[in-house]
């Protein structure tokens, strides 16, 4: 069966050159829930709304506004995502893999992953920044699932050292000296929409993991499929179900997040000027 958006990446390419002439982006920045406030930061540019770009799907979440932003971070030229699709929102696990392959024939080198989560440790409370070290993934499937299109990727590939090495010390150095506690953990990813059981968290400890989300999963493995180093920061938004008495809520994250975006605004600006040298 032929997939009616596989030409949706080089559409979408085409639209950012005819827009932006000129313009090539080496890092992609995806803002999680709580995080849009960092486009502000990019100057020199313009934004395009995802209703503009073919293949990039609409987010219908609050904190997830769906324009794409481009301009300069540090003096690193750069695609932000101002929102992504979550699998809960009904487009399957593949929903931002035509956006992520558009900028990857934008000229796109080394994407960054931003979300919201909840902690699995005590320790690490709510507007702790976390570099993602490795994930777990609970979602039912991955993004690649059916015919491949070996115009981006081959049919099998690897996902050692998904989560960059060499740009996760180069974060972890920088925090230093911003003087940012920055914490590491595994990110393991549910469907949503709903939060989980506090069984169900004591299970995934159990599995190794110190984080817990709904999304970012499936924007990695498509990135690593055609080649792009992953870096990954999550703003810790909770503790998850069962370490606290708090009710969650969506509300209570978009709150929470915007404590730890400042770090994260500061952290992101430094590793972007570190990348352009």
């Amino acid at each position: 069966m032929t997939d009616p958006l596989a030409d949706a990446p080089f559409e979408a390419a085409s639209v950012l050159a005819a827009r932006a002439p000129g313009f090539k982006p080496k890092m992609a920045i995806i803002l999680g829930s709580g995080l849009s406030g960092f486009a502000a930061e990019i100057t020199n540019g313009q934004t395009i709304d995802y209703a503009d770009l073919p293949g990039f799907p609409m987010p219908s979440v609050e904190g997830h506004v769906g324009k794409l932003h481009l301009g300069y971070v540090g003096g690193l030229p750069v695609a932000c995502l101002q929102g992504r699709k979550h699998y809960y929102e009904g487009r399957g696990l593949g929903a931002m893999t035509p956006a992520i392959r558009a900028l990857k024939l934008a000229g796109v080198e080394t994407l960054l992953v931003t979300n919201a989560t909840g902690s699995l440790r005590p320790d690490v409370l709510p507007g702790r920044v976390v570099l993602i070290n490795d994930h777990i993934n609970l979602l039912p499937g991955t993004p690649l699932v059916g015919p491949n299109d070996a115009r981006f990727g081959p049919r099998f590939f690897s996902m050692a050292n998904a989560y960059d090495a060499e740009l996760g010390a180069q974060l972890s150095n920088l925090a230093v000296g911003l003087n940012i506690d920055l914490a590491t953990g595994v990110y393991l990813a549910t469907p949503g929409p709903n939060f989980e059981t506090a069984a169900e968290i004591r299970m995934m400890a159990r599995l190794g993991a110190d984080l817990v989300g709904m999304s970012s999963v499936p924007e990695v493995i498509v990135a690593r499929h055609c080649a792009m180093k992953v870096a990954a920061l999550s703003v810790v938004t909770n503790l998850a179900e069962g370490l606290t008495q708090e009710e969650l809520s969506h509300e209570h994250t978009l709150k929470h997040a915007s404590v730890g975006a400042v770090d994260l605004t500061r952290l992101i600006k430094a590793f972007a000027q570190s990348l352009a040298g």
